[in-house]
């Protein structure tokens, strides 16, 4: 210190100049000294030990012998100190008579010995470092030593706390990756009270990949091949990291053939070799492709396979409508339930093919700008329905077995897959059908007669009535109008009754004409199973009706007897 600066030892005094004495730590003690030995020359040395061995100090000294386990340093205290050899990482400071600096972390142990510290004088003198030369923002190089709850510790020089949030920019899935490897971090937040520093490698990555996602957009090209990572899978593609920008893969161009889920082909992690589609530089998005690095198989289809052509391949799915083969790679076709069999109505393609097997299929054309091929299996077997007029001709009588039964007719299978339709109205000529289980049931063996044949629309159409004579025919020569006929009556109704004649024909007797006398209700004149006689009054036989009258019979008759015919002319049932 400069002969001419004087220092009071008033308190206050001390207060104010410290911070201007401490620029010369050096003659502060020289002026200590000084004090000392002139006031008290006795106890000079043990205060000048006495401030120097408070814990915490930084002192420097002099390495006098190395141990096996220890090295011994003289800082010019009452005894030499002791520091941990393997705190020395570099083996070059392992020099006798070499200055040091150390820490001082206990003035005295259990046996009276000092106990200094290389590492933490290191870490003290780094600690000053940082405050003095680091900012929040600042870059360091440092190493990760161990995990912590919520993150990483890393060693810049003093410990630092890494957030598991700030480690990297994408999912974690394991933190032991981490340790002992050397990164760059970014210092977040320093807290002086604390003694603290929170550092992020993740403000790094992101701030590298916006830098590598500008150089890549700026130089990317529509039709160049780059190499990415796929690093997200979705149900409509794959999403792939092309350094530093994400890039899309859609399903539609993955692959000339057809997948249901792009996870057929890629998996994440994999690397894969992909063409460049699209560029959107404002957006920052990238279209990528995977099949356009092969040739477009469709490119030669029609030439490869024209109609009529026979194909080989296997069923890559099945559809309610249809299902799709495998031509080649790339190239597939729909079969068409409708083009499966010639003589079936299929509904589920399973009936016919199956997933995975091999079959042989018949070209019937191609939309190459739709993407299209339609094949047929039937029409690598006969047809049936190209020789049916000569097999059944009309008017020929057949065995048919009743398969299913609608609200208009029944299907009656005349050989397997060759179905004619007997219509409800050719059931019967004299009873009216209102379903056709009144008449046949499921599983029947009946004969039956071709009709008409639509060979085009593959109906034939059969009928079961003409096997037997039509009474209407000759119906005015059987009944003519004024014969007396015997029936049941099989129905009643507000407007007459219905009677069931012998050879089972229905006629109507009208309300009107139930009787020759007055009644109030058609109950009181006739009731069904009522065996009655009666006048045939009119015949239709285009519209298959016959008309009766009880009343007329009465009337012509002449009968007043009531011991077996009332006053109605109705026949009673015996009780």
């Amino acid at each position: 210190m400069a002969k001419n600066k004087q220092y009071s030892w008033d308190e206050s005094k001390l207060v104010d100049d410290v911070e201007y004495a401490l620029e010369d730590a050096q003659l502060f003690r020289d002026l200590l000294d000084g004090v000392v030995q002139q006031n008290m020359p006795e106890a000079a040395g043990l205060e000048k030990d006495k401030l120097l061995m408070t814990p915490g100090k930084l002192l420097k000294g002099r390495i006098v012998e190395i141990t096996k386990d220890h090295v011994i340093v003289d800082v010019g205290l009452k005894s030499e100190g002791i520091v941990p050899i393997q705190e020395f990482t570099d083996p070059s400071q392992l020099i006798l008579d070499h200055d040091v600096e150390v820490y001082l972390d206990q003035a005295e142990d259990n046996h009276g010995q000092i106990v200094l510290s290389r590492e933490k004088a290191e870490r003290v003198k780094q600690w000053d470092y940082i405050v003095n030369n680091c900012q929040e923002g600042t870059i360091v190089r440092g190493k990760v030593i161990r995990k912590v709850k919520g993150g990483l510790i890393v060693d810049i020089g003093v410990e630092a706390f890494l957030p598991g949030s700030q480690i990297d920019n994408k999912r974690i899935k394991n933190l032991d990756e981490y340790l002992n490897k050397l990164f760059d971090f970014k210092i977040i937040k320093i807290n002086l009270d604390r003694k603290n520093i929170v550092v992020s490698r993740r403000e790094l990555i992101e701030a590298e990949r916006i830098t590598k996602k500008a150089e890549v957009l700026e130089n990317i090209r529509v039709g160049d091949v780059k190499q990415g990572v796929v690093k997200n899978i979705t149900d409509f593609g794959v999403f792939l990291d092309l350094d530093g920008i994400d890039g899309l893969l859609h399903i539609t161009d993955m692959t000339w053939r057809r997948i249901k889920h792009p996870s057929e082909l890629v998996q994440l992690g994999q690397k894969l070799d992909v063409v460049i589609l699209g560029v959107d530089r404002e957006k920052g998005r990238v279209a990528l492709g995977l099949k356009q690095k092969e040739p477009n198989p469709w490119d030669d289809v029609e030439s490869k396979y024209p109609p009529g052509t026979r194909v080989t391949g296997k069923i890559t799915n099945l559809l309610p409508y249809g299902a799709f083969m495998e031509i080649e790679p790339g190239v597939e076709g729909l079969i068409h339930t409708s083009e499966m069999s010639w003589v079936k109505q299929v509904t589920d393609p399973s009936e016919i093919v199956k997933k995975g097997q091999e079959v042989e299929a018949l070209v019937l054309s191609v939309q190459k700008d739709d993407g299209k091929i339609s094949l047929g299996l039937k029409q690598l077997a006969h047809n049936p329905w190209d020789d049916i007029e000569k097999e059944y001709p009309v008017g020929q009588t057949v065995k048919v077995e009743i398969k299913n039964l609608t609200n208009y007719g029944a299907f009656g299978e005349l050989k397997p897959g060759v179905e004619g339709m007997i219509h409800i109205s050719d059931l019967s000529w004299i009873k009216k059908v209102s379903h056709p289980s009144e008449v046949l049931k499921k599983g029947d063996m009946i004969d039956a007669v071709i009709l008409s044949i639509e060979k085009e629309n593959k109906k034939i159409f059969l009928g079961v009535k003409q096997l037997s004579h039509n009474p209407w025919e000759s119906i005015e020569k059987t009944m003519p109008v004024g014969s007396i006929v015997t029936g049941k009556v099989s129905k009643v109704t507000a407007f007459g009754a219905f009677v069931e004649l012998e050879d089972h024909m229905d006629a109507l007797i009208h309300v009107t004409e139930l009787s020759d006398k007055p009644f109030s209700k058609i109950e009181d004149v006739v009731a069904k199973g009522d065996v009655v006689t009666a006048k045939v009054v009119k015949l239709d036989p285009e519209h298959k009706k016959i008309a009766l009258s009880i009343k007329e019979y009465l009337i012509d008759s002449g009968q007043q007897n009531h011991d077996e015919i009332d006053v109605t002319g109705v026949k009673k049932k015996k009780e």
